[in-house]
């Protein structure tokens, strides 16, 4: 469901490769200064962001957005009420938080660094915010954060507020997310604002640019956006939400937070403890984890998964393509990942199915849960007996909430999940900046290649894809922020984190860990036994318990969980 980001095998660094065998298979390994990836689906839009001082001509000011309310009460239309909150983020410049109004309107077609198509239509409403690009010196430059809403359909009086949500990655837009996955949140939609955003480096908020029409690695970065790549982390963005918090009129946050969004939900309640309102963590990170870690825990997940897929397809299906068990399926995918790298298979369309987009293709239909068993035993019999990889294509692109970030891997030639269909636009630029921004993990030669060899036999179908992952920062021009979250979050509000015991991209154990990094008596963990990356809102026990807590305030009990 949400978006995995995969490091393609087409991910080459130049000064060096070398060849060695797992499974039968080659490998390149990757090891010089510059990425190389798979051109993106449109032309990504170059853009520079402007960035003026936040004090006189900054045009931090604007319009009350005072649109027509959609709320209805006894058939009469009810009075907006636009509320404003009293206790705005403190050191900022008044010229951010007394002096600025969000000015809503009508929203315009996505631009390019957005990936492009048909503006949202009615209902929805657009705007930016002004915040510091750097806010250790917030009076410095300042940059532009594009939001989009969609007002509450209920009655004015029960209003809660606004609901800030985040669809994972990073590298997801979600002023292009919100407006397609709206209908899943309907429910919370009748209390609360739905509001979303582009995080830092993101579409139209400061996007970063890595090369004219394709990512083009480190250097590129450096040179097309170097002034925001230092800016562009997730505790940066995470200042940001209370910026927008208090501009939308909320004493507290209330945030919904997908796969990635748990990093920056739980980032943003270690910075603002008082200020937690109803957070859900669903499918959450493992915030005890380093990057090269969690390449290792979330690919021995993935193997996992695929073997109860193997085992059902097995018992299930007299034609199963993978054979008769996990062992027999594994020899068949590694087979096949072997041919489509020497051969990719054709499509439909104009792009052929090699080895990388088919395994990240797998890892998405098992990121679905079991809905994605039977296609995946179709998309392979497609390729396994047609030679055909039309169907496996399609999923290695396009996936629920949080598969943007699988995308741009394999576009920046790595393997992790939003949930979106995924469009062009800078995600991949994205993706990498943000990563390599948030963590300080620069391994040299003799490390990685260490970490290499194990993320390799941690998994026989998947590993070889997931290991070139740990190149990732190799060549990357700035310094991370730290190995791992903090996310403590002591003297909050409970915060709900949400996990499926079979979930391959953001494995259990992890959920467990978040709750308890967030404080005893802050996380609450809700476990659905389950396969896939996330269950809200397909799972009905999690979605009564989710919806409980944040239209109620009600968490569930310690505990508690949903089959």
């Amino acid at each position: 469901m949400r978006t995995r980001i995969w490091i393609s095998r087409r991910l080459t660094w130049g000064f060096y490769t070398r060849a060695d065998r797992v499974g039968g298979r080659s490998r390149l390994a990757v090891v010089a200064a510059a990425l190389r990836r798979r051109a993106a689906a449109g032309p990504l839009a170059i853009a520079i962001v402007v960035v003026v001082a936040a004090g006189a001509g900054c045009d931090v000011i604007g319009g009350s957005g005072s649109g027509p309310s959609a709320s209805t009460e006894g058939g009469e239309a009810t009075r907006r009420v636009e509320r404003k909150a009293t206790n705005p983020p403190p050191g900022l410049p008044a010229a951010f938080t007394a002096g600025q109004r969000l000015d809503w309107s009508a929203c315009p077609a996505p631009s390019g660094a957005q990936g492009g198509g048909d503006a949202p239509g009615d209902g929805w409403e657009c705007a930016t915010m002004k915040a510091p690009l750097d806010y250790e010196r917030p009076g410095r430059d300042t940059i532009d954060v594009a939001m989009i809403r969609k007002r509450a359909t209920g009655p004015e009086r029960k209003r809660i507020g606004s609901l800030l949500l985040n669809f994972g990655g990073p590298g997801q837009s979600g002023v292009v997310g919100l407006p397609r996955f709206a209908g899943d949140y309907a429910p919370l939609g009748e209390r609360y604002d739905l509001v979303s955003f582009d995080p830092r480096g993101i579409g139209g908020t400061a996007p970063v640019i890595c090369g004219k029409k394709k990512y083009e690695g480190g250097d590129a970065c450096e040179k097309h956006s170097g002034g925001l790549l230092p800016y562009v982390g997730t505790s940066q963005t995470a200042r940001d939400m209370d910026l927008m918090r208090y501009l939308l009129g909320d004493e507290k946050l209330h945030y919904f937070g997908v796969s990635y969004g748990t990093r920056l939900g739980g980032v943003y309640a270690h910075l603002f403890p008082k200020n937690v309102g109803r957070l859900v963590l669903e499918a959450p990170i493992d915030p005890t984890l380093d990057r090269l870690q969690g390449e290792i825990s979330q690919v021995k997940a993935v193997q996992l998964a695929f073997d109860r897929f193997a085992e059902h397809c097995a018992n299930a299906y007299d034609d199963c393509p993978t054979g008769s068990g996990p062992e027999q399926a594994g020899q068949r995918v590694i087979e096949l990942l072997d041919k489509l790298e020497k051969k990719p298979a054709p499509t439909d369309g104009d792009e052929e199915l090699d080895d990388s987009l088919a395994a990240h293709a797998i890892a998405n239909h098992l990121d679905r849960g079991k809905e994605g068993w039977r296609p995946l035993a179709k998309a392979l019999r497609e390729v396994m007996e047609r030679g055909t990889g039309s169907k496996l294509l399609e999923e290695a692109y396009d996936h629920g909430p949080d598969t943007q970030s699988r995308r741009a891997r394999a576009d920046a030639g790595v393997g992790v999940s939003a949930r979106s269909k995924t469009s062009g636009g800078n995600g991949t630029s994205a993706f990498v900046a943000i990563t390599c921004a948030d963590s300080n993990l620069r391994p040299g030669f003799t490390k990685s290649e260490e970490m290499t060899k194990r993320i390799e036999a941690a998994s026989p179908v998947f590993g070889e894809t997931w290991a070139i992952g740990v190149y990732l920062c190799y060549d990357w021009p700035f310094k991370g922020e730290s190995a791992t979250p903090d996310v403590s979050a002591d003297g909050a509000s409970p915060i709900l984190v949400v996990a499926n015991t079979g979930d391959p991209t953001t494995p259990y154990g992890g959920a467990k860990r978040m709750a308890g990094e967030l404080g005893e008596e802050v996380g609450v963990l809700l476990t659905v036994r389950a396969e896939g990356h996330g269950s809200y809102p397909f799972n009905r026990c999690a979605t009564r318990a989710v919806n409980t807590y944040l239209l109620d305030g009600t968490t569930p009990g310690y505990g508690t969980t949903c089959s």
